[in-house]
């Protein structure tokens, strides 16, 4: 554990993860710089990334320290999910550290301040690239129309904007994912997103049938790149108390079930949607498999909670010299390369 970790690790995990990000937005840009060189720059949906490690929706829910995350070193951010109203989310205790197996757990249900507020604290000028990723409320009537108004506001203020409709701590919100709902969602939001770089971020608790249906859909409407994945329900075997806990498990457990999931997503789209890979990357050596099986882009979270403020930044420096080690001149060129 860091010097740090007593201290963040005496305290109830959400409170822990508020004092962080006050912290980093009080900070702000004094933070540091995005870390970039010719080799960790990539161009993907038309938005160009200055390094390819991203931090993940969830993190920084209400875009409260864009500068600060940029200023650890990620190329990429994104904020939310945000929804058209603001919403308490699940009841508390719903954010749980399962420290023996370097995972965590949430229910959190889509807390945040709502869609608004939060487009109008974003800054408009930033050091790295900004996603927003959108969701509906709980007790909306009509779920697509929260996403169309999700998508066409953070559209004109974000780099890109990803559509939520994986995360398991939403009763039906995963039901999105498939047949003639997927179909009406993507085709208003993409409609709704105009010229916007738009993406999907995905569940990994997927069969091989709906994953061929997702790709299709998601190629059909012009859906722009694929987050591969949200947390998972499932339950591999873990040590940690707190694995009895409901919600979606994130984290060093969900690593080999991301890996898979995002091989299948690579095959089912045969290549022709960049892919950005989430769920378990803790290390430079992660990040740099995950690129080489097909993902133009990574995202990390839960692993901040064990590795620290230095992750990104360690990733970015060590992707940048496991590139040059392999004779690839661009990330682009290491993608789909295993």
């Amino acid at each position: 554990m860091r010097w740090y970790h007593p201290l963040l690790f005496a305290l109830d995990a959400e409170q822990a993860h508020r004092l962080t990000i006050r912290a980093l937005a009080a900070a702000g840009k004094r933070m540091g710089k995005v870390v970039t060189s010719p080799r960790l720059a990539n161009v993907v949906a038309g938005v160009h990334f200055p390094n390819p490690v991203g931090l993940a929706a969830g993190a920084d829910k209400d875009g409260e320290a864009v500068h600060g995350f940029h200023g650890l070193g990620f190329g990429s951010v994104e904020v939310g999910t945000l929804t058209p109203v603001p919403q308490a989310g699940n009841p508390k205790p719903r954010l749980f550290r399962l420290v023996e197996d370097r995972g965590v757990i949430n229910r959190m249900g889509f807390n945040n301040g709502g869609l608004q507020a939060a487009l109008d604290r974003l800054p408009s000028e930033r050091a790295g690239v900004l996603g927003v990723n959108v969701g509906a409320n709980k007790d909306a009537l009509d779920r697509i129309a929260d996403y169309v108004t999700g998508v066409r506001q953070a559209g004109r203020c974000a780099d890109y904007v990803t559509i939520n409709i994986s995360s398991p701590n939403t009763p039906g919100l995963r039901d999105l994912q498939h047949g003639a709902a997927l179909a009406d969602l993507l085709a208003a939001s993409r409609e709704a997103a105009a010229l916007s770089p738009l993406f999907l971020k995905v569940a990994p608790d997927l069969e091989p049938v709906q994953i061929d249906e997702i790709a299709r859909a998601a190629i059909d409407h012009g859906i722009d790149a694929l987050i591969v994945s949200n947390t998972t329900i499932s339950r591999p075997a873990l040590r940690s108390g707190n694995a009895v806990e409901a919600g979606g498990l994130s984290g060093a457990p969900l690593a080999p079930l991301a890996a898979q999931r995002l091989k299948d997503f690579r095959t089912a789209t045969g290549g022709r949607l960049p892919l950005i890979s989430a769920g378990g990357i803790a290390s430079a050596d992660a990040a740099y498999a995950r690129i080489r099986a097909g993902a133009s882009l990574v995202q990390v979270y839960s692993a901040l909670v064990y590795e620290g403020p230095g992750l990104a930044r360690s990733i970015a420096t060590g992707l940048d010299r496991l590139l040059a080690r392999d004779g690839f001149a661009t990330v682009a060129e290491a993608v789909g390369a295993a």
